[in-house]
């Protein structure tokens, strides 16, 4: 007997090798290397579980054949190249030709934008769009709830496919795991067009699972997007357990709703594998809003060459010459964000970070503390919304650039997930979205001038220690 355990045992240790091996030779961020090399070989079978499941790092040629991307990408956005009397800021140039350079991302001016804090408007707007649309919908969410606000959507799409209009929606598998087969297929057989983001058998223990779709976006005709943090979810217009849910969305009319709606066209080929590129869904804009106000819609994702939105975050910080203002449910920030945020703080730029009061994720919430003194050392003011649950997730400075989307400040977002933010450079919206956070802030705690305290008690040296042991997992949250 002891003899077969004896086997068993060396069988596992080589099998641990193996896989630390693997890590170690995938060439991933240091930071990230060793924290799978740490679960794995000090959380016995169960590590070596989690990695097959959330580690392996699937090759980008098996999630999307760039050649059709590329095609479908140049094909839709081509004819908006020449756009007349494109002037972009001097102050703001690099980071819109940083777009453009490396994912052809536009910059489009002409942009009318309507900003949302609250559930409850943004859901009866999204409504009244639903039910002018005349020949498509398009929805990209990370989840669409089967709750009482889900069927009610649905049961507005359901009347716009019977009148004719086009409807496709795309859903991400893990982020609906608990919604019924039922719901889905009954959008199916009234003629809706439905896919979920790369299906996952086991929903139970992928909820973290890498390379989700993580977006928010809506596209209606082809003329009004909305794009955001919001999903399709009660929560957002009751909260849970008594807790109200704070987001941010957008509603934007003009130009940028093309570069919006190719996002959701590369995504639908992403799931469907139908090359959609016809110029009736980018119709003329003739009547849109005319002003300066530029816009670029900015995805990223695993299977970009460089992370993109991170890569924006990064610019933006050290660009800034006055201030910095992050709203963010996580705060969990990669190497550069977070050297970046420090660099700011300490060159006295006012750097401020909201974050809620409470995560609902613990071991979020514990890493992240960890982080918080780090950058509240360097000057760096951060604040916890006291107000519900803080799910909002946007950036602005110097009244010059603002951006709002899907992307929270940590390594998920900014590495794995796949996201869509909307960047502003247009003062009048980066003046508003600074009227909401300070309107945020009024109903916020500043942490720096205060004693960190948990649960009442003083930070101890083994809560300290808690929290820093638990940093070390940040790249896998």
């Amino acid at each position: 007997m002891h003899g077969i355990y004896m086997t068993f045992v060396i069988i596992y240790e080589i099998i641990v090798i193996i896989a630390v091996l693997h890590v170690v030779m995938s060439n991933r961020q240091p930071v990230k290397t060793m924290a799978w090399a740490l679960v794995i070989y000090f959380v016995p079978v169960a590590g070596i579980v989690l990695y097959l499941f959330f580690g392996l790092d699937t090759r980008k040629e098996r999630l999307i054949g760039e050649r059709s991307l590329n095609q479908l990408t140049k094909r839709s956005m081509l004819g908006f190249v020449g756009q007349q009397n494109l002037r972009v800021p001097d102050g703001v140039k690099p980071l819109v030709d940083l777009f453009v350079n490396q994912s052809f991302s536009l910059p489009f001016k002409d942009n009318a934008v309507e900003i949302f804090t609250e559930g409850s408007s943004f859901f009866l707007d999204l409504l009244k769009s639903i039910g002018a649309a005349k020949s498509s919908i398009h929805i990209d969410m990370y989840i669409f709830a089967d709750d009482a606000l889900g069927y009610l959507v649905a049961d507005a799409l359901i009347d716009k496919a019977r009148s004719g209009v086009e409807v496709r929606v795309i859903y991400d598998d893990v982020g609906c795991w608990n919604v019924s087969h039922s719901f889905f297929e009954r959008m199916r057989e009234e003629g809706i067009e439905v896919s979920p983001f790369l299906p996952v058998r086991f929903p139970s223990f992928t909820s973290k699972v890498n390379y989700r779709n993580h977006r928010k976006i809506i596209v209606i005709d082809g003329r009004v997007a909305y794009i955001g943090g919001m999903n399709i979810a009660l929560r957002y217009v009751k909260g849970i357990d008594g807790q109200e849910w704070r987001d941010t969305m957008v509603r934007i009319t003009g130009g940028v709703v093309y570069s919006v709606q190719k996002a959701f066209l590369v995504d639908w080929y992403f799931v469907d594998r139908t090359l959609i590129s016809s110029t009736k869904y980018y119709p003329s804009m003739d009547d849109a809003v005319r002003n300066d106000g530029i816009a670029q819609i900015v995805t990223s994702g695993p299977v970009s060459e460089y992370p993109d939105i991170m890569q924006g975050y990064v610019r933006v910080i050290l660009g800034a010459r006055k201030y910095v203002y992050i709203e963010s449910p996580y705060f969990l920030p990669t190497e550069p964000v977070l050297f970046a945020l420090v660099t700011a703080a300490l060159g006295g730029i006012d750097v401020r970070v909201l974050v809620p009061w409470r995560s609902d994720s613990r071991f979020v919430e514990w890493a992240g503390r960890s982080y918080m003194r780090d950058v509240m050392n360097a000057g760096v003011k951060i604040y916890r919304y006291n107000s519900g649950f803080l799910h909002s997730k946007f950036m602005l400075a110097d009244d010059s650039v603002a951006t709002v989307g899907s992307t929270n400040v940590d390594f998920r977002s900014f590495e794995n997930n796949f996201e869509a933010n909307v960047f502003f450079f247009d003062t009048d919206v980066v003046r508003r979205f600074k009227s909401v956070f300070m309107s945020d802030i009024s109903v916020s705690e500043l942490l720096n001038d205060k004693p960190p305290v948990v649960r009442g008690r003083f930070r101890s040296f083994f809560v300290r220690l808690w929290e820093s042991l638990i940093r070390l997992l940040s790249p896998l949250l």
